[in-house]
C-alpha cells in the first residue's frame, strides 16, 4: 500500500477549514516536516502537545489522540515523534520558538510556557489592569521567542478613554500592532482574522480576568472554557484558566490559553529586551563611552534625551531594570547549571568507583 504523504505537509493552495489535514490544523509546517524523511514518518509519527500534566502529557495526531508519560522538558506546544508502537516518545523535534521565564520561587528554575507559537495575544483591559511595564515584559518575551506579538485591550466598552489607553499601548514599540476589542462581541472574529489563519498557532497570554478565555471561546465558536469578571473595587482578576492547553478550533488554526502570571521575570531575554527599547538602544549608542551606565557618565546620549524632554525618565528606568534583571537572571541560571554538570559528575565518579 501506498501511503498519502501530503497530509504530513503544509497545503499548498487554501483549503476550506474542515477539508484541511490534521496535521496541518495542529500547525505542522515546513519547519518541522524538513527534519524527518518519509520513511521515519511511517515509522514514527509525528504529534503535538496539547497540554502538560504533572505526570503525563496528552498528544493530538493524525488517528492520534493519546496521554503519555511526561517527558522531561517538555512545553505545551511540542513537537514529538512517537515510537513505532506509540508507547512512548522517541524524539522532540527542534523548536520554532520557545516563550519561557524564570520561574516562580527562589530556585531559579526556567519555566517553559509554550513552544511553536506563530502569534501572541498580549492581552490587558483598559481599566487599573492596564500596565505599560508588564506589557513590556510580555513583549520581550515574545520578541525573544521571535513570536510576533500585539496587544489586545479588552472591555473597551467599560472604559470613557479608550484613546488613552491605545495611544499609551502603541508608545511602547511601533513594531507592535494594538486593537481595542470586546471580546464578547460579534467582531472580534473578523478583527482577529489577519493573524488566524490555517495551519497557525495563536496564544493569549496576560493577567487573570482580562478576557483570553472569552477570546479563545469567540475565536472557536464551540469551545466553552470557564470565564469569570474581576472583582469590584480593584479590577483585579479571578483565575479560571488553570493550566495551558492547546485547542483545535473550527477555522482551522490551534489556539492557546494560558493562566494568568502574576510574576513575570526575565532570563535569557536580552534580544527581547533590546527590541522592546530598540529606540533607546539606538539612542546609546550616541553615548561618550561604550559602557556608559547612563547614571553619571559625562556625554551621556539618553541622559540628554531626558534634559531636553525626549525621553521619558521612567522609561529608561524600565529598561534599565529589565536588562539588569535579565543579566542577574541569566548568570544565576549559568552558574545553576555549571553545578549541576559538576555534581553529575561527582555522583558518576562515585558510582564508577562503587563497582569496582
Amino acid at each position: 500500500m501506498v501511503r498519502d504523504y501530503s497530509t504530513f505537509l503544509p497545503p499548498s493552495t487554501a483549503m476550506d477549514a474542515p477539508a484541511l489535514p490534521m496535521l496541518t490544523r495542529l500547525g505542522w509546517q515546513s519547519f518541522f516536516a524538513q527534519q524527518i524523511d518519509a520513511d521515519a514518518l511511517t515509522r514514527t509519527p509525528p504529534a503535538r502537545v496539547t497540554r502538560v500534566n504533572r505526570t503525563t502529557v496528552h498528544l493530538l495526531g493524525d488517528g492520534i489522540d493519546m496521554v503519555l508519560p511526561l517527558v522531561s522538558d517538555l512545553a505545551v506546544g511540542d513537537w514529538v515523534l512517537l515510537e513505532e508502537d506509540r508507547a512512548a516518545v522517541a524524539e522532540v523535534l527542534d523548536r520554532k520558538s520557545l516563550i519561557k521565564r524564570r520561574a516562580a520561587g527562589h530556585d531559579r528554575q526556567v519555566q517553559l510556557i509554550a513552544a511553536n507559537i506563530d502569534t501572541a495575544f498580549v492581552v490587558t483591559s483598559c481599566n487599573q489592569d492596564f500596565n505599560v511595564a508588564r506589557l513590556e515584559r510580555y513583549l520581550a518575551l515574545a520578541f525573544e521567542a521571535e513570536v510576533d506579538p500585539v496587544i489586545l485591550l479588552t472591555k473597551p466598552d467599560l472604559s470613557e478613554d479608550v484613546a488613552t489607553f491605545v495611544a499609551e499601548a502603541a508608545a511602547i514599540s511601533d513594531m507592535v500592532p494594538v486593537l481595542a476589542v470586546n471580546a464578547k462581541s460579534a467582531e472580534v472574529a473578523a478583527q482577529l482574522a489577519g493573524w488566524c489563519k490555517p495551519g497557525r498557532t495563536i496564544a493569549f497570554l496576560g493577567s487573570s480576568g482580562v478576557g483570553k478565555s472569552t477570546l479563545v471561546n469567540a475565536l472557536s465558536g464551540t469551545l466553552t472554557a470557564e470565564t469569570q469578571g474581576v472583582r469590584t473595587g480593584d479590577d483585579k482578576g479571578r483565575h479560571t484558566t488553570t493550566r495551558r492547553e492547546l485547542h483545535l478550533v473550527s477555522g482551522g488554526f490551534a489556539v492557546l490559553d494560558t493562566p494568568g502570571m502574576r510574576e513575570l521575570q526575565m532570563t535569557d531575554a536580552a534580544d527581547g529586551i533590546a527590541d522592546v527599547f530598540s529606540d533607546l538602544a539606538d539612542l546609546a549608542g550616541g553615548c561618550r563611552f561604550s559602557d556608559c551606565s547612563h547614571t553619571v557618565e559625562p556625554g551621556c546620549a539618553l541622559k540628554a534625551g531626558i534634559a531636553a524632554g525626549d525621553l521619558d525618565p521612567a522609561r529608561l528606568e524600565r529598561w534599565q531594570k529589565l536588562v539588569a534583571e535579565d543579566a542577574h537572571n541569566s548568570a544565576t541560571l549559568a552558574e545553576r547549571k555549571s553545578r549541576d554538570k559538576a555534581l553529575g559528575k561527582t555522583i558518576k565518579g562515585i558510582q564508577k568507583k562503587s563497582r569496582k
